[in-house]
């Protein structure tokens, strides 16, 4: 089988994670850890980084530290993987669904429709006109690498007092290359980021996840509340709800060796991104979706849309996996789970087309060219 998308372990993994195993280092606390938080906020060009558990516990911790509640809302798209939307419902808050654009990532025109038209701005902030709720934040989610339009959502969320979250857990390394905020990376732009070092990733601690943040205090209080919110560790005092997300001194190691190949990686993806699209353009009825041309894209997952083709996309898929070629559909709509079935949505219409007709195609950075031939030629003969 060719997989979809799995690490790359060949660079000071093994090294590393031997050195911290020597000195017995392999908890929450560590040097490893420390070096991957400062590696990573260096490459970032941030003022700092707080490693945590997952991707899921950096968007906690982001929603928390934007004095998120039980009686506000939080702008979200419905076309995400579910991680992105379940710390909403962590803090009793309730997730109002956005609609995608023809990049997968939030339709800022339906944004901004929303905004202006079902919003009311009001003492306490900006009110849902509908539920009467104040809307606290936006988590935007950077879909597959490819940069949302940032440039418009921090202009929002700017213009009505919203915290702005960024989730890119799928786009490190993902940078614009011109306008506004060129040269800055995808979760820098935002109030806060939130990045995911999961088994697919472009580069993985096995678990794993970082968190950025405009002001250095929010992430100081970002790891207090990581660490169990410990004001006395000596005699074990806490003075307020904390969390078990640290980062293991283990996961820092492999994260240090993958930082390292980051560059390296982005470089691959991009080039069999170019192998794939050069070869489908011939195909009739199939087209690669494309990244921003304002961006430097990590290329992490590229996107098929088989709509034309006259195929399904689930026949598409079990004619694949027949030969040996795992594919992947888009997630389920979170607006459709059963959990959030009854919350507010807003036109969501691109999504379900996008979703029923894009399936994922193999995108390692192993992968090998003679495997990206047998993809390509059974596409073609589909």
């Amino acid at each position: 089988m060719i997989p979809l998308s799995v690490p790359n372990l060949k660079g000071n993994e093994k090294k590393y994670l031997l050195d911290a195993l020597d000195k017995g280092w392999v908890s929450t606390s560590g040097s490893y850890v420390t070096k991957f938080e400062q590696d990573m906020a260096a490459y970032l060009n941030t003022k700092g980084a707080a490693a945590v558990q997952s991707g899921t516990a950096a968007i906690h911790l982001a929603l928390l530290l934007s004095g998120v509640n039980s009686e506000n809302e939080v702008i979200v798209p419905t076309l995400t993987f579910i991680a992105a939307v379940n710390p909403v419902k962590y803090i009793g808050a309730e997730p109002v669904f956005m609609d995608c654009d023809d990049s997968l990532n939030m339709d800022c025109c339906k944004l901004e429709d929303f905004l202006k038209k079902e919003c009311q701005m009001t003492p306490l902030g900006l009110q849902n006109k509908r539920t009467n709720r104040i809307i606290k934040a936006i988590i935007v989610v950077h879909i597959f690498g490819n940069m949302a339009d940032m440039e418009r959502l921090r202009a929002f969320a700017d213009e009505y007092g919203i915290q702005l979250i960024e989730d890119a857990t799928e786009a490190l390394g993902t940078c614009y290359t011109q306008g506004e905020y060129k040269g800055q990376f995808a979760g820098t732009i935002g109030d806060f980021g939130a990045y995911s070092f999961n088994g697919n990733k472009i580069i993985t601690t096995g678990g794993g996840g970082m968190l950025t943040a405009k002001d250095d205090k929010a992430l100081e209080k970002a790891k207090y509340l990581a660490a169990q919110a410990k004001d006395d560790p000596l005699h074990y005092t806490h003075n307020e709800i904390g969390f078990n997300y640290r980062m293991t001194n283990l996961q820092a190691a492999l994260g240090v060796a993958q930082l390292e190949c980051l560059e390296d990686f982005i470089q691959i993806k991009e080039k069999n991104y170019q192998y794939y699209s050069d070869a489908i353009k011939s195909m009739e009825g199939f087209e690669l979706l494309k990244f921003h041309d304002k961006t430097r894209s990590n290329h992490w997952f590229y996107s098929l849309l088989i709509q034309k083709s006259g195929l399904s996309r689930d026949t598409a898929m079990k004619k694949l996996k027949e030969a040996d070629i795992e594919t992947r559909p888009i997630w389920q709509l979170i607006h459709t789970q059963k959990m959030y079935r009854n919350n507010q949505t807003y036109y969501i219409e691109k999504a379900p087309f996008y979703r029923n007709s894009v399936m994922n195609i193999p995108c390692s950075t192993n992968l090998l060219r003679k495997d990206m031939d047998h993809i390509i030629q059974m596409l073609k003969s589909l």
